[in-house]
């Protein structure tokens, strides 16, 4: 499919939800956790169900005949391929960006799919049990990878907090439901493989090949200022040729029935394939962002505190600033006038803008207010269609980065820093003298050195790799150990 711009960015046809579901949100929070109890998995299973149903009346691209999907992956990939090639022309020609309109566009993109990304790989997380039986080898390792084999510049969570983190984007939790949708999906498979297992196959086939919407995010954020790293990790590890996309399809094979009805086994694969669909995607999520609308939601967050802290001496259309705030349906009438008095000036230089002055810069009076990200979107939908002047080199970029400290997510330094260096030791890795920072992992270290048998601490080693844990410190250590031992 080709697209033209974020605006005529499709949404994805949902099926209907049956209105007693449980929402994906709640679920999400229930099974984010080290060990869900018995209720949580209960309703694990029930979800995956209504979740099948929903999503058996969407189509399905898979190849009737299972010995065929190498054959579709290549396919697939080779044609993900050529439509980024015609993308990049494009944009060579002097087409504008696809998916962002402006930085503050591509910041609600990465905080709109975060309730996905941090859970990355989670869907494979219940075959760890399953740790000895060949079978599984691939999507195991699959996972490791997925958590970086426990080294936190290459654990997918670990880099996607930290993205969100730089740029402010941590305020994540109060998404609507279908954000939540795909996480809730991945949980649930993730505690419940052994009831699914041919769905949690079906579901990584799908999750695993290379979508374009990957690349073109990726050339995108660049533009941006924002580093890509976490998404150009996926394009490398992903590829149908050594990648993960190519584990997938032999994945399948790997886990096909020698007896029984392989038909139906094949079908279920088809079924979990399906999952992918379902929730909020990529494309929605960029193609949802309203500017104007996503400031009002940002003065709502804040006006539960800001109706009580103005002084009474400035008023706007005869209300005091706490007055606008009282109520949230004049927060809209409250920005218009805001606009007719020349506080704010759209489509402008935002330093222009009063109102600007008084949120960014050392003297501002609302310093500390609005987050990165929440400044950044202002910043944008105050500038509207003004660009800055063009630099000498002609590449000043819409809605550049605002002044912010020094971020440590630097991902092209960090791939050339870490070419050909070997992943340090457990010992290499903690703080020097003991302290209190690194009690807690001593202490499991010595607790598995008691362990007589492998088995006996690969059992322990596994509820830290689940999808709460794997990404703490204490995580990162097990999943390191877990690699060690299992290879």
């Amino acid at each position: 499919m080709q697209l033209t711009s974020a605006s005529s960015l499709p949404l994805r046809s949902q099926p209907a939800v049956p209105a007693t579901e449980e929402p994906s949100k709640a679920l999400y929070f229930a099974l984010n956790a080290a060990a869900p109890d018995a209720s949580g998995l209960a309703r694990a299973a029930d979800y995956l169900e209504t979740r099948l149903d929903a999503a058996a009346s969407l189509p399905c691209d898979l190849p009737d005949d299972p010995a065929a999907l190498a054959d579709w992956a290549m396919a697939h990939t080779a044609e993900v391929g050529r439509q980024y090639q015609a993308y990049l022309e494009a944009r060579r020609a002097g087409a504008p960006r696809r998916y962002f309109g402006s930085r503050a566009h591509a910041l609600h993109f990465l905080q709109g799919v975060a309730p996905t990304k941090l859970v990355d790989g989670a869907w494979l997380y219940g075959l760890l049990q399953r740790w000895d039986d060949p079978r599984f080898g691939g999507l195991i390792q699959t996972y490791l990878e997925e958590l970086g084999e426990g080294i936190p510049e290459k654990n997918h969570v670990v880099l996607y907090r930290r993205l969100l983190a730089a740029h402010g984007c941590e305020d994540w939790q109060s998404l609507d439901d279908e954000h939540f949708v795909q996480g809730a999906v991945q949980l649930a498979l993730a505690h419940q493989a052994e009831r699914f297992l041919p769905e949690l196959i079906g579901y990584n086939l799908g999750y695993e090949q290379l979508p374009l919407h990957l690349l073109i995010s990726s050339y995108e954020l660049t533009e941006l200022g924002i580093d890509p790293y976490y998404f150009t990790l996926h394009v490398t590890v992903d590829n149908a040729d050594t990648g993960h996309a190519k584990k997938a399809v032999q994945a399948l094979e790997a886990a096909w029935p020698q007896v029984g009805d392989r038909a139906e086994f094949y079908r279920r694969v088809k079924a979990g394939y399906r999952l992918n669909e379902l929730g909020a995607s990529t494309l929605s999520v960029i193609a949802g962002f309203d500017p104007e609308q996503e400031v009002l939601r940002v003065l709502e967050r804040k006006r539960a505190v800001g109706r009580f802290v103005h002084s009474d001496y400035i008023r706007f259309a005869g209300r005091t600033v706490n007055q606008w705030l009282a109520d949230p349906a004049l927060l809209p009438e409250f920005l218009a006038t805001l606009e007719q008095r020349g506080w704010i000036r759209r489509h402008r230089d935002p330093q222009e803008s009063r109102f600007w002055q008084l949120i960014q810069g050392e003297q501002a009076e609302m310093f500390g207010v609005f987050s990165a990200h929440e400044q950044q979107l202002i910043h944008d939908w105050i500038a509207g269609d003004w660009a800055p002047a063009p630099e000498a080199d002609g590449a000043a970029l819409r809605g550049a980065p605002l002044p912010q400290r020094p971020s440590a997510f630097q991902g092209r330094r960090r791939l050339l820093d870490n070419r050909g260096r070997r992943a340090p030791t457990t010992a290499e890795r903690l703080p020097r003298p003991q302290s209190d920072f690194d009690a807690e992992l001593r202490q499991f270290e010595r607790e598995l050195a008691a362990l007589p048998t492998r088995p006996e601490k690969m059992r322990r080693l596994l509820p830290l790799l689940s999808p709460a844990d794997h990404h703490t410190p204490l995580g990162l250590m097990a999943t390191r150990i877990f690699t060690r031992l299992l290879y």
